[in-house]
């Protein structure tokens, strides 16, 4: 969970290290916090994002009272050894207003990964009129071949039908995809690590 955090330099800021919180799924940038020592200790220990509250001068744990915690998938330092970059899973919003970030982004092409989760939820969680269910039910031959039917229908809308149509088709396709990942086991993390080894 862990990595490089050995020696950090906490004297350079008077005890408390600046920690960036990222989706570690989306990458979005949620929130900033400080931690001492004794915060970076609890978050390494109980696996929960925990804070040292300048305003409350005590330690203080993102989501004791909301329950929308962080739950720790990675920490890292910065070249400096004075700032930590912690990627997360958020239970729920993460701002205090009830926004998913404390900076208020957009999800614009980071949507991909929450239809990833929704996809997963559809799985784990089937409703009867889920879409994703009934696929499902089907089985992966009938998920594979609705791929392969959607890229059919985005190439013909590339060739001859209008940019809306196109981009329509695209999105079924993409979509199908990441049913099919799910059935598969597999997910965009994964071939996102493909694509990178295959481009080295």
């Amino acid at each position: 969970m862990t990595d490089n955090i050995t020696s950090l330099d906490w004297g350079k800021t008077n005890g408390l290290i600046p920690v960036v919180i990222q989706d570690e799924q989306t990458l979005e940038v949620l929130m900033l916090g400080y931690m001492n020592a004794e915060a970076l200790a609890k978050t390494q220990a109980e696996g929960k994002v925990t804070f040292f509250s300048r305003s409350k001068n005590r330690l203080w744990t993102k989501g004791e009272e909301s329950g929308n915690f962080l739950f720790v998938k990675s920490i890292a330092s910065d070249c400096d050894q004075d700032t930590l970059l912690i990627k997360a899973s958020p239970v729920g919003p993460t701002c205090h207003t009830g926004t998913r970030s404390c900076f208020n982004t957009a999800y614009n092409q980071n949507f991909i990964f929450e239809l990833e989760n929704i996809i997963k939820d559809r799985f784990e969680n089937p409703s009867a009129e889920s879409y994703v269910n009934k696929l499902r039910q089907k089985g992966l031959n009938k998920i594979a071949q609705k791929v392969g039917e959607e890229g059919v229908e985005t190439v013909i809308a590339a060739l001859n039908e209008t940019d809306e149509d196109f981009i329509n088709e695209a999105s079924d396709l993409v979509f199908h995809l990441l049913v099919l990942l799910k059935a598969k086991g597999k997910t965009l993390a994964d071939i996102g690590l493909n694509l990178e080894k295959r481009h080295k």
